[in-house]
């Protein structure tokens, strides 16, 4: 792959995102995080992360001390999943190979938070039919589309709305990973409330239609979620906690921008974990996908909703904030968003195919491009051999 051509990069180096700030228990030595990305690496059966090339992928990635990585998304449980190719934390094969993956982030002095992570509707009815599990989501027969719906009924697995004994179930699962991933090693867990998953399937109206205490209202909507926070933080402490919202995402289907009280719902949300942090029990960070990425499967510059912004965040929640979505192309917004103080900014895609992208923001070097034919191939391709900039000069990439 070539360097991004028609892309002027800018050196960061005198800004905020080389200053160090303190997270949870970890004291990051620059704001550039690597976001969670899912690879579909995992082997099947098991869910296990993959013990060929997970480690060292990782371990790229971290080479710069003191770097913040979040995992991709790890399922909490067989029900939480569905897709085969994804790792779960939820079993011992599983947390052996996370804990090698951990070890290797941290022997180049660099942080890992897991993401947990549970589908809901997202997942496809027919695996989780041949593993004997529900489709499950906030609401009965409420679809994402047509072809969600025909694999339901054809499997025999139509959508279930979770009953509340259900929801207790998953907010077990949430407990137990998260254990898991601390007792492995990891400085924490990130929850995954963001992109049409199944927390965000019950923050959002078009996808939770139910008529108990778990739906209606915006209050009853963030139950779920702050449930789900509660448990965690008592389980492994609140500064080894962060969580993950997309209040402008359409992916899944949700509403963005085009449900007008989407600003108060997360509002709502952010007051509520604002609440906890004026009680002792402050979140280690609140991940925001900006709005220019509406859908994480489109290109950049697609989808953007240009009519809403991620700011009102900050005059409610006043702990840390990471920002992700399309930054690595535009590093004057970078520039911009890192003045406050409480800022972090994530790196997806440029992550996957630039192991050393911290050193090239610093720089203001070229980037790599990215083949998104690769992002799930089950191969070491588009995943291990991505080029440093040196050993891309070396292969002739400004020729």
């Amino acid at each position: 792959m070539p360097f991004v051509k028609d892309f002027k990069p800018q050196a960061l180096k005198d800004t905020n995102m080389f200053k160090p700030m303190k997270i949870g228990n970890t004291e990051v030595q620059h704001r550039a995080v690597m976001p969670p990305l899912t690879r579909m690496r995992a082997t099947h059966p098991g869910n296990v992360p993959n013990k060929d090339w997970a480690v060292e992928y990782y371990n790229q990635r971290s080479q710069r001390p003191g770097t913040m990585i979040i995992t991709e998304g790890a399922f909490t449980c067989p029900q939480a999943g569905g897709y085969d190719n994804a790792p779960g934390i939820w079993s011992d094969e599983q947390v052996a190979e996370w804990k090698k993956i951990f070890k290797a982030i941290h022997d180049n002095k660099s942080f890992v938070w897991v993401q947990l992570w549970v589908l809901g509707r997202q997942s496809f009815a027919d695996t989780l039919a041949r593993d004997g599990l529900r489709y499950d989501s906030a609401s009965d027969d409420l679809y994402m589309d047509e072809e969600q719906e025909a694999r339901a009924k054809k499997a025999n697995n139509p959508q279930h709305g979770i009953t509340k004994a259900e929801i207790k179930e998953y907010i077990d699962a949430y407990v137990k990973a998260a254990k898991n991933s601390i007792a492995a090693g990891a400085d924490g867990v990130e929850i995954h409330s963001a992109n049409g998953y199944l927390l965000n399937q019950f923050l959002d109206p078009i996808s939770n239609k139910r008529t108990d205490e778990y739906g209606g209202s915006i209050e009853n909507r963030s139950r779920f979620t702050l449930e789900v926070v509660d448990a965690v933080s008592a389980a492994i402490g609140p500064e080894r906690t962060g969580v993950r919202f997309s209040p402008y995402g359409t992916f899944g289907t949700m509403s963005g921008g085009a449900e007008p009280l989407i600003v108060a719902q997360y509002a709502h949300v952010l007051g509520e974990l604002e609440k906890r942090a004026k009680a002792g029990k402050q979140l280690a960070f609140v991940h925001l996908v900006e709005p220019r990425v509406t859908n994480p499967f489109l290109t950049e510059g697609q989808g953007e909703y240009n009519d809403g912004t991620n700011d009102f965040a900050y005059s409610i929640w006043t702990g840390p904030i990471i920002r992700a979505g399309n930054y690595a192309l535009h590093p004057e917004i970078a520039r911009e968003h890192v003045k406050d103080n409480r800022t972090l900014i994530g790196y997806g895609r440029f992550f996957i195919a630039n192991p050393d992208l911290v050193d090239r923001l610093e720089k203001g070097l070229p980037l790599n491009k990215y083949d998104r034919d690769t992002f799930y191939k089950m191969s070491d391709e588009g995943y291990l051999d991505y080029p440093t900039y040196e050993e891309a000069l070396k292969q002739g990439y400004d020729a």
